[in-house]
């Protein structure tokens, strides 16, 4: 039975009908167009077979990882919805995305996105070594390591990724914006529960650290560069390292609106 909603399925034939165009335009990449998007009669077959192609390696078939992400999708209809969430807040608050079809074609924060959504269903269902797997084939192919049990809502966006490290008992929250290089990472002096929660419609811009079991606050902004080691107040901005608050956020929704400027700077 296919869950995928009526407004899945919209989204969906945008998708197609944009591509259709795009084979037009650029008929170098016409097979690629048909064997990625064309081909297949869903998002989340789509998604599937991209991301198992990426991860697959020649001891496992990308055969079998599709296998896996189908059944993932289909246990857990939370996966399909995030996966459309994370899509549109691609869309939505990146300039330089035009398409619908580009986060799932070309984005490796995006795809990193859906493999940690599979990893994280593993995880649940007591299968961590598989999970493990692809945890360490994301981070090698897309330069994200989030672990299996982190907990991840939906509607993120995780722009440009190389060097997004997510630890183990992190909490990110709905509509968080990430930006490359950011770690969300322990002391290294604790066990358990360790790891930064970020709550919903955070900006973490470039590079930014966050360490230990620290809240980040509803609608905060965390400037470039800093490092986080205290709670950050709700729709405040904080920079420098140690981070220090510095003002407001300077927007009522800084992960939508994505200004890493500095409020009065």
């Amino acid at each position: 039975m296919n869950k995928e909603g009526p407004s899945i399925k919209k989204i969906w034939e945008t998708i197609r009908k944009e591509t259709e165009k795009r084979v037009q335009a650029e008929p170098v990449l016409a097979s690629f167009f048909h064997s990625t998007i064309l081909e297949h009669d869903s998002i989340s077959e789509a998604v599937a077979d991209l991301i198992a192609n990426d991860l697959g390696s020649s001891s496992v078939q990308p055969m079998l990882l599709r296998n896996v992400i189908k059944e993932a999708m289909n246990s857990k209809e939370e996966i399909l919805i995030g996966t459309v969430s994370d899509l549109l807040a691609a869309k939505e608050r990146d300039p330089s995305c035009k398409y619908l079809s580009e986060p799932l074609l070309f984005f490796k924060g995006f795809k990193a996105l859906q493999a940690h959504r599979v990893a994280s269903w593993l995880w649940g269902n007591s299968r961590h070594t598989l999970s493990h797997y692809f945890q360490s084939r994301t981070s090698e192919v897309y330069g994200v390591d989030i672990h299996p049990a982190a907990k991840l809502g939906k509607g993120i966006m995780i722009d440009h990724g190389t060097g997004v490290v997510i630890g183990e008992t992190s909490v990110v929250e709905d509509n968080v914006s990430i930006f490359q290089g950011v770690t969300l990472g322990g002391t290294g002096k604790e066990d358990g529960d360790r790891h930064p929660k970020v709550r919903e419609g955070v900006l973490l811009s470039a590079s930014s650290t966050v360490l230990g079991n620290v809240e980040i606050g509803k609608n905060a902004k965390v400037a470039a560069g800093s490092v986080v080691l205290k709670d950050v107040r709700e729709h405040s901005t904080v920079a420098g390292v140690p981070a220090k608050e510095v003002g407001e956020a300077g927007t009522e929704r800084p992960a939508y609106d994505v200004d890493h400027l500095i409020e009065g700077k």
